[in-house]
């Protein structure tokens, strides 16, 4: 008996007797073939999402209002562009939503919570990956407006004004972020406070010497004490007034130009010289 056990168990396999392809393919389980179909169904409607949101954003004119910003020549340089950015984003969004549908629906145990924290949790997280990034590209553009306006101005403190205001934005972007992740709302408002506190008090002591300036500006050019044309002599400086803005004084005399604060006006004081 144990013999002929043996001598059947060394039997040579008959080819005949393996099943066919198709009996395989009808052996597989139906849930890793719904896995897959999900997943195949996801890349394709992930796909056309992102292809969807890139047109839609270069038809807003997008890519022309970004031009010349940090983020897009950052992204330039790795071969990709703002708008691409934003649309694989709304893409891959798409694409994980149904990969957790696809595991959820296989048996996967351990996906039938994160299922229910994915439907209440990504859409915060994808909001707030797209308020960071549009965060950062509003506020190099308003920082490049802001430091284009202010170009005209020779008081080396108004170069921090662009930079202020560009990280004032993202900043601002960043909170409203974490606030979509559910983050604590007492710790944000503490950092706005803060942040706001920083944001009067930093500039009034760095710039205040550009304040005065300001205020000395609009004073002489409601009262007019003088006028381009006419010789004077603010401090130690004695010229013709070329040019007057809200900060300064171009004051120009023997080929050397000046440009003279304003402040000066009232701290070292203004006198007219008649010929």
């Amino acid at each position: 008996m144990t013999g002929s056990g043996l001598a059947t168990n060394h039997l040579p396999v008959d080819v005949a007797q393996l099943p066919s392809p198709d009996t395989v393919l009808r052996l597989l389980p139906l849930r890793l073939l719904f896995f897959v179909g999900v997943l195949v169904v996801g890349a394709l409607v992930s796909y056309f999402v992102a292809s969807f949101n890139r047109t839609l954003l270069e038809r807003l004119g997008v890519p022309e209002s970004i031009e010349g910003t940090t983020f897009e020549r950052s992204a330039r340089e790795f071969g990709t562009s703002t708008v691409s950015i934003l649309a694989r984003l709304s893409g891959y969004f798409v694409f994980l939503v149904f990969l957790v549908i696809a595991l959820s629906t296989a048996g996967v145990q351990s996906v039938t919570g994160l299922w229910t924290v994915a439907v209440a949790f990504l859409p915060q997280v994808f909001v707030a990956v797209v308020v960071v990034v549009i965060g950062l590209i509003v506020g190099d553009k308003v920082g490049l407006l802001v430091d284009e306006r202010l170009r005209g101005v020779k008081l080396p403190e108004v170069g921090v004004l662009p930079a202020l205001v560009k990280w004032s934005i993202v900043f601002v972007s960043v909170l409203i972020a974490l606030a979509q992740v559910r983050v604590a709302t007492s710790a944000l408002l503490v950092l706005l406070a803060a942040y706001a506190f920083g944001l009067v008090l930093v500039p009034a002591v760095a710039l205040r010497d550009m304040l005065a300036s300001g205020t000395a500006g609009l004073y002489l050019l409601l009262v007019e004490p003088f006028a381009i044309g006419d010789r004077v002599r603010i401090g130690d400086v004695e010229g013709v007034v070329q040019e007057m803005d809200v900060f300064v004084t171009r004051v120009e005399s023997d080929g050397t130009e000046y440009f003279v604060p304003n402040r000066k006006a009232f701290t070292e004081g203004v006198a007219r010289v008649r010929e």
